[in-house]
């Protein structure tokens, strides 16, 4: 169960890609979200016009964990080819000539297996160097980095939270829910 706000959403249109889990997807919708999953197997000129056809689009997440699932040189490779072809799709087809968008880049958690470390990496250099390409159109970027343990209603909050309103505020960030969960007194 989440806390976002049933309204906290109202009126945006969220592009999920990656295998963005279901109870994060229901989570946006019920605060209001009209959600959508971006096609896999297209091309980036095809996704650039799924995402032309469906603007004015609000915010894309893109949950790289089930593509890196336990990690190695391979995973690694598709992972963030498949997080930078799809951003810059939705960029390029919506945010861009809208003038206007919010990215959010989920990387795997901190114990999915060879080369984490590169993907986490990879996925806020490419947060921080969009922030700034991308400012000048209001498109703000901001990499989500879960702990071992985070859960998904934990993650929901977050990408919710990005994707609305107040989320503008950041950019560029690195937002490390760490390894111990909340409450936890180590």
């Amino acid at each position: 169960m989440t806390v976002l706000r049933p309204d906290l959403l109202r009126g945006a249109a969220i592009v999920l890609a990656g295998g963005v889990p279901a109870p994060i997807r229901d989570a946006l919708r019920d605060a209001g979200a009209a959600v959508e999953e971006l096609e896999d197997g297209l091309d980036e000129e095809q996704a650039q016009e799924w995402a032309r056809a469906r603007a004015p689009l609000h915010a894309f997440v893109f949950d790289a964990r089930r593509t890196f699932a336990n990690g190695g040189g391979d995973a690694l490779l598709v992972a963030l080819e498949q997080g930078w072809a799809s951003t810059r799709a939705l960029a390029n087809g919506a945010f861009i000539p809208a003038r206007a968008g919010k990215i959010v880049l989920v990387a795997p958690p901190s114990d999915a297996g060879d080369h984490v470390e590169a993907a986490r990496s990879a996925l806020e250099n490419l947060a921080r160097t969009l922030s700034v390409e991308w400012a000048r159109y209001a498109v703000t970027v901001t990499a989500v980095m879960p702990g071992e343990r985070t859960a998904d209603r934990e993650l929901a909050e977050l990408i919710g939270f990005l994707a609305s309103p107040a989320g503008s505020y950041f950019s560029g960030c690195r937002l490390d829910l760490g390894t111990v969960p909340l409450g936890d007194p180590r």
